[in-house]
Parts: C-alpha cells; structure tokens; sequence
C-alpha cells in the first residue's frame, strides 16, 4: 500500500508545471498510482459522446490527476507550503495521531 502526504478536502499549493503557484482543494486521491486530482488545476479538455438520446456530447473541460510530490500542503498560518509531519496527543486509551505542520507546528 503506498502513502500520500495528503488527503482529500486539503488544501494544497503546486510546486511545478503550468499550474505552479496555484492553489487548490484536493477532490480526490489515488494512493496506488501516487497521484491527485486538485480543484481548478491541469485542465484538460475531453471530447464526451452523448450517452443518451437529448443528452449533449462535445468539449468539456475536466481536472485532470498529477502526481502528489508535484503538491505541497498550505499551512494554515502563513498561507504557505509546507511539509507535514505526525504528533501522537493525549494518553493512554485517548492517544491520537495528528498532521502538523513542518514550519509554524501548528495542527493541520
């Protein structure tokens, strides 16, 4: 099973590519090919058939999925990238893991 450093419902910053600087909400993850779909980045346009009769076909533009090393987590302090890193909080049968952040240390 491989491991993504973010989920769904993040909000993320591109590193690199076309899209670089811009931010985005993470729609949906795919842990098993190591890639994203994020919310307004990579458009890409897909030539749809009509399914139906009275349904329309043509262009539509679509998210396409990057790979999620291309991505980096928003700290919700400075607004800006950062890693993420893991914090157990609380005791005994109440201990929980938590993501954190790499450079305020604050909860993400």
């Amino acid at each position: 099973m491989n491991k993504v450093h973010v989920r769904t419902g993040d909000t993320v910053v591109v590193l690199s590519g076309k899209d670089k600087g811009k931010t985005g909400k993470v729609l949906e993850v795919s842990p098993k090919e190591g890639k994203v779909i994020v919310e307004g980045v990579n458009m890409v346009t897909k030539h749809v058939k009509p399914r139906r009769q009275g349904q329309p076909g043509g262009i539509v533009k679509a998210e396409g999925a990057m790979y999620a090393s291309k991505v980096q987590l928003v700290d919700p302090t400075t607004g800006k990238g950062t890693r993420v890193g893991r914090r157990f909080v609380g005791e005994g049968t109440q201990r929980r893991k938590i993501r954190i952040s790499k450079k305020s240390g604050e909860e993400v």
